[in-house]
């Protein structure tokens, strides 16, 4: 390009970026960019312009040159697919008339910060350093898809969207198969439409904190198959739509605290299948749909007690501990109200939880809990006989409850037979008659005194008798099942 057709603006550009000085065409630090179109030719610097600047420019030896400008409004298209660009690109403030077509361009550094832009083509570009787009207005798509970033990726109080036009069904914000060496900061963020990173694998962490990802109706995060390498923070979010997270890897933590997940009638956050080490959920009040973590593996599970009715799925889930500790009572109602029914695993879980707590007396609770619920899917005969066993022993976990009925038992058959004593079946034979070691030979099966057998009771007394042996058989089954119970899960 000859430098007489150069405009004054251009010129200025042009002779900053041998040296990588940086040309300033802003009239205040604090002016918005995306007044931009109304800029005149004293800030105006042509795509072409640029582009001659990128893949031929001039260069000073010793210097270090770069592209460095401020508040310029470029006009044309700024075409780089498949372009070697080896100098830096900052461009800050800045407004476009059309979208940048970087789609498979490899780049030094790319920083847009403040700018506003129709949309921004960069599948499968490299980037070797960092690309900045904080703060940007972007009307349309930014398409990032099989990008590859050595570094981050910072798009934090970015506004995205809307896609208008023949681009209305597309996603605006794009980076499904990037890879990103160190994070993604995008707090602040503002989508308007689905944000899909479905693939990605990010080195550090991924910051969504404060975010606004708005897609009613629809899928606000796409995120399949995700890995992280740290955290997913998204703490104070909020996702007007679908959260989907199937599949994911994240071993930090996934913090959705305080976030509000709003997609009503429908699945508000997915993340079955998925490998992650602490998952904090925010408080059900400010989750309007259903929660699914079906047949995913947690190291800790964070999720206050509060009514989740059908909207929580844990079916096969897996986690080491269940944070906060809370009494096994406030966590009950969460199995009770599966959509499934009667899922034992669900329990198991909630019990082993305790367990890894040191917590065995909620962790009873639980079991019981879980033997009460399968009594409702049996048959009549079996639920009584499952009745008698929760009522006498609680299935075992409750020991103390035979001892109670034993020493009831004991003193009713005492004083009934120390007021009358029965008959003995060969007078001058019979021992001394103990009426307390009489009815412990009537209630203890495999216990013998030598009482039961040398005298027979008669009228009601024989009815007594009768009673206190069914229910000493009674006390013993159940109590000989809760202790096999126990064993078994030791």
């Amino acid at each position: 390009m000859e430098t007489n057709d150069l405009t004054p603006a251009e010129r200025r550009v042009w002779e900053a970026f041998p040296r990588g000085e940086g040309v300033d065409f802003r009239e205040s630090p604090d002016e918005d960019a995306a007044d931009g179109a109304s800029w005149g030719p004293e800030r105006t610097v042509r795509a072409g312009v640029l582009m001659a600047l990128l893949l031929s420019g001039p260069s000073v030896a010793g210097q270090v040159a770069g592209l460095k400008i401020k508040g310029a409004k470029v006009t044309g298209k700024l075409d780089l697919k498949y372009a070697a660009i080896d100098v830096p690109m900052r461009m800050r403030g800045c407004w476009f008339e059309r979208k940048p077509g970087l789609y498979g361009a490899r780049l030094r550094a790319l920083v847009l910060t403040d700018s506003s832009l129709p949309g921004l083509t960069a599948s499968t570009v490299r980037v070797e350093v960092v690309l900045r787009m904080s703060c940007c207005r972007i009307s349309g798509p930014v398409r990032l898809a099989g990008a590859q970033i050595s570094g981050g990726l910072f798009l934090q109080d970015a506004v995205i969207g809307p896609v208008e036009g023949e681009l209305a069904g597309e996603a605006p914000l794009q980076l499904n198969h990037a890879t990103i060496g160190t994070d993604i900061i995008a707090f602040g963020l503002t989508v308007h439409g689905q944000t899909r990173v479905n693939g990605a694998v990010v080195g550090g962490q991924i910051n969504l904190d404060g975010a606004r990802l708005h897609a009613p109706g629809g899928t606000a995060l796409h995120g399949e198959n995700l890995t992280v390498g740290t955290d997913l923070r998204a703490e104070r979010m909020e996702a007007q739509g679908l959260v989907n997270l199937s599949g994911s890897r994240i071993p930090g933590r996934l913090n959705l605290v305080r976030a509000t997940l709003t997609s009503p009638g429908a699945l508000a956050l997915r993340a079955t299948s998925c490998a992650i080490g602490e998952v904090w959920l925010p408080p059900c009040g400010q989750v309007q749909g259903v929660v699914n973590l079906r047949r995913s593996q947690f190291d800790l599970l964070h999720m206050l007690s509060c009514d989740w009715p059908d909207q929580l799925r844990i079916d096969g889930t897996v986690y080491r501990a269940l944070g906060p500790h809370l009494p096994a009572e406030e966590r009950l109602p969460v199995l009770e109200q599966g959509e499934s029914g009667y899922l034992p695993f669900t329990y198991e879980q909630l019990a082993a939880s305790y367990r890894t707590a040191g917590d065995e007396a909620a962790a009873r609770t639980v079991q019981l809990a879980k033997l009460r619920r399968h009594r409702r899917t049996l048959p009549r005969p079996a639920r009584v006989w499952g009745k008698l066993q929760d009522v006498t022993v609680g299935y075992g976990f409750r020991p103390l409850r035979a001892l109670g009925w034993l020493l009831a038992l004991l003193l009713t058959g005492a004083i009934a037979y120390g007021m009358d004593p029965p008959r003995p079946l060969k007078p001058g034979e019979a021992p001394d008659f103990n009426p307390v070691f009489y009815t412990i030979d009537l209630l203890v099966p495999i216990i013998s005194f030598g009482q039961e057998s040398a005298y027979a009771p008669s009228g009601w007394h024989q009815w007594l008798s009768y009673l206190l042996i069914v229910t000493g058989w009674i006390l013993a089954t159940t109590t000989a099942a809760g202790v096999s119970r126990s064993l078994q899960r030791q």
